[in-house]
């Protein structure tokens, strides 16, 4: 046990968003930490992958952000245009507000490249931290102590290993040669392209900035997130069989003028036919595994244990909590690496398949459910239940967005019992509603 106290050393693949948090964090607690990374440094790139949705920045990432460092996060927050909810836009024009909160709490819009500069920023003016770029890890042995292999390069040894490096984690493949890991990986039918509202000739906002805009199309649909130059980062979800037959300019124009008509009139039919002929398509997954460490050596954080789409927002902010709770079970164990860890992946598991599963569902609500007068009438049943009883009585989305106390699980557990309710009451109101109806015909027969 006095061997795992005097860890020192740690060795963070992936200097992403969550590698590069996990980093601080650890640096925070007096680790010498080193940082591979298999990429160039983004911030010299002259041209970006143009597959960079923006991210929402909630509860849980704040949360985290603030326990490893306040000044950061506070630095942070000064560069996010705040949400306060969905608008919604229909096909005729009309405009629809649905707020995500009684209490008007905001999700908070931001570049996603520019957030990992301000992280790899930091991590350079650390003096616990170094950061290696265009090292590709080609092997992981975790017999002894741990040591990694990377392409030209000598082998690394570290006291523990910490795997942050995305979806396709080549830390998880190695690590499954150490333990028994469940492991699933699920393609949704669905493709995205990144597409850019400009600002408007004086440089505003074309649209309201404190929305996350939604185009919905039940099949498929179209969103854009402000960021602070004016511009949306716009970005078209369709099925592939869809996306295909957008292969000339004619049928693009076609399928943009029919389903989002004013949304041609922000982008342009220019950009808009630039965009789909010079910028990739991308491929949408959700990963789940368990479990998540090998004894206090390894363990696997952020998009590298538990990969989502991104309808509900959650998955920087879910990778950050990660690295929260990772740090609150160190303080927990005093530093015990394999306590923590094991811990780590006993009472995580649950809450990372929650969310994974919500942000499928979520895809439903966006594309679908948010043109539905049931679904708007249940938001309203639900705020006004959320008014007059409060804490014992909190909408899924304010659980998941603003409440960091509530585990994913545990949000899921409750509104499960919530939704009864609401069935209940939905059943009430229709069937009341049908028995006025009624009543009026007969009387209406009657006088005519």
């Amino acid at each position: 046990m006095d061997d795992i106290k005097e860890v020192k050393t740690v060795a963070v693949i992936g200097a992403g968003l969550v590698g590069s948090l996990a980093a601080l964090a650890f640096a925070k607690r007096g680790y010498q930490v080193t940082v591979f990374e298999q990429r160039g440094d983004p911030r010299l790139a002259k041209n970006k992958n143009l597959r960079s949705i923006n991210l929402a920045v909630s509860d849980r990432g704040v949360n985290a952000l603030r326990n490893v460092d306040f000044k950061l996060c506070d630095s942070i927050l000064q560069h996010v245009i705040p949400m306060k909810g969905r608008m919604i836009h229909h096909v005729e024009g009309e405009l629809e507000s649905q707020r995500y909160d009684l209490d008007n709490q905001c999700i908070n819009s931001i570049d996603r490249g520019y957030l990992n500069d301000l992280l790899l920023n930091e991590l350079d003016n650390h003096e616990l931290i170094k950061v290696e770029f265009g090292r590709k890890l080609e092997n992981l042995n975790l017999s002894g102590q741990p040591t990694l292999t990377f392409a030209n390069l000598d082998i690394k040894s570290f006291d523990i290993v910490i795997g942050a490096d995305g979806v396709f984690s080549a830390v998880r493949h190695l690590l499954q040669k150490y333990i028994r890991m469940d492991f699933t990986q699920e393609y949704i039918d669905s493709t995205y392209l990144e597409l850019r509202i400009p600002p408007g000739e004086d440089g505003d906002f074309q649209i309201d900035a404190n929305h996350l805009h939604i185009w919905p199309r039940h099949k498929f649909m179209l969103i854009a997130l402000p960021n602070l130059d004016g511009s949306f980062t716009s970005t078209l979800f369709a099925p592939w069989d869809v996306m295909d037959t957008l292969h000339s300019d004619e049928k693009i124009l076609e399928f943009f003028n029919e389903n989002f008509p004013d949304a041609v009139d922000l982008i342009t039919e220019k950009e808009l036919l630039y965009a789909f002929h010079m910028h990739p398509r991308g491929k949408l997954l959700s990963v789940t595994c368990n479990k998540y460490n090998h004894t206090g050596k390894c363990l696997i954080i952020g998009d590298a244990s538990h990969g989502m789409v991104p309808f509900y927002g959650q998955g920087m902010n879910c990778g950050f909590e990660d690295v929260d709770v990772l740090m609150a079970l160190l303080d927990k164990h005093e530093d015990d690496v394999e306590k923590a860890f094991n811990e780590y992946t006993e009472t995580r598991h649950k809450d990372l398949v929650a969310i994974v599963d919500l942000a499928k569902e979520n895809y439903k609500e966006m594309r679908h459910k948010v043109t539905s007068k049931l679904f708007v009438l249940r938001k309203r049943v639900d705020f006004i239940l959320t008014y007059y009883l409060r804490e014992k009585w909190i909408p899924l989305y304010t659980m998941v967005s603003f409440r960091s106390d509530i585990p994913y699980s545990e949000a899921v557990a409750r509104v499960e019992f919530q939704n009864k309710i609401l069935l209940g009451i939905e059943g009430l109101i229709v069937g009341t509603g049908v028995f006025i109806g009624v009543k009026f015909l007969k009387w209406l027969g009657r006088k005519f």
